[in-house]
């Protein structure tokens, strides 16, 4: 059930899971084009469930939004036609993402609490160019409308940024803040950072397969914290590191603090993981992987 990753021959995106234990044995890869429908029909034969994780993230002023974020979001949700075809499949599990949550147009400032009812609207995310809020937007209407048109039984989750130990060789987007944060930077952005621990993540998938009762969606937000509080934990924890003393107007909006509930996401049994163990971790895997010069 927990065997196949769509992967491609590049062997960055493949060493590393080949070196997990029990890869020899449990791990199968496929390679499959996420915008062609019916590709991952092989793939998804015989299996019991089914995690759906890939999806584009830019936050780059240059990126064309359609082509770059939003079909390849939209069109490779939808590849989970494929698992309607499969009467073993008894859920799917589909990675969305908080900021399809927060572009509802509702105030938010730190009396308000976002949970799963909480839907970003198209029109806003477009006003403000959000393209990524869009396109992960647009992804999940079209995965729950495809699910109850198919009686397919589909859960979503609701990540913040995801930070914690790479399991990868190359850098993502939500630790690659974190690394701006602490290799050389002049300033930090006056703005607040909503994350949660990759391993928190990853258990909640699990969770939201095996456990019967799970259903809807859960959202996954650890912490909402200014960055001036982020860097606060760093510098104790790393007091010999170079680290930023002046602030920037934040490019990520919302700028207002906000809490996010975290109680359906305890009915999957997630502990989440503390944030100064989380920044360590980040931290000290950015260093393994030789992205940061130990301090």
């Amino acid at each position: 059930m927990y065997s196949y990753y769509f992967v491609t021959d590049d062997p960055k995106k493949t060493e590393h899971l080949l070196a997990l234990d029990g890869a020899k044995e449990r791990l199968h890869l496929f390679k499959a084009n996420l915008l062609e429908e019916g590709a991952f029909d092989p793939v998804v034969d015989g299996c019991e469930g089914v995690f759906h994780t890939a999806s584009p993230v830019s936050f780059s002023p240059n990126v064309d939004p359609q082509v770059d974020l939003i079909d390849p979001a939209l069109k490779g949700t939808l590849n989970v036609r494929s698992c309607a075809k499969v009467h073993s499949i008894r859920r799917v599990v589909l990675t969305s993402s908080s900021a399809a949550c927060i572009y509802s147009g509702k105030p938010l400032n730190h009396d308000v609490v976002v949970d799963e009812t909480w839907h970003s609207d198209p029109a806003i995310c477009k006003e403000l160019k959000a393209w990524y809020p869009l396109s992960k937007t647009l992804a999940e209407e079209a995965a729950w409308n495809f699910a109850k048109e198919n009686a397919t039984d589909l859960v979503t989750v609701h990540p913040s940024f995801v930070i914690g130990p790479l399991l990868q060789p190359t850098l993502n987007f939500s630790v690659e803040m974190i690394l701006d944060l602490v290799n050389g930077a002049e300033t930090y952005p006056d703005g607040y950072y909503t994350c949660i621990d990759v391993r928190d993540v990853a258990n909640a998938h699990i969770q939201a397969f095996e456990i019967p009762s799970a259903s809807g969606r859960y959202g996954l937000t650890a912490n909402v914290i200014s960055f001036s509080e982020v860097l606060k934990i760093i510098r104790e924890k790393y007091p010999t590191l170079r680290l930023p003393e002046k602030s920037t107007e934040s490019k990520f909006k919302p700028y207002q603090p906000y809490q996010v509930s975290k109680e359906k996401a305890k009915t999957l049994g997630i502990n989440f993981t503390p944030l100064d163990l989380s920044l360590v971790d980040t931290i000290e895997s950015l260093k393994e992987k030789g992205f940061l010069k130990s301090d």
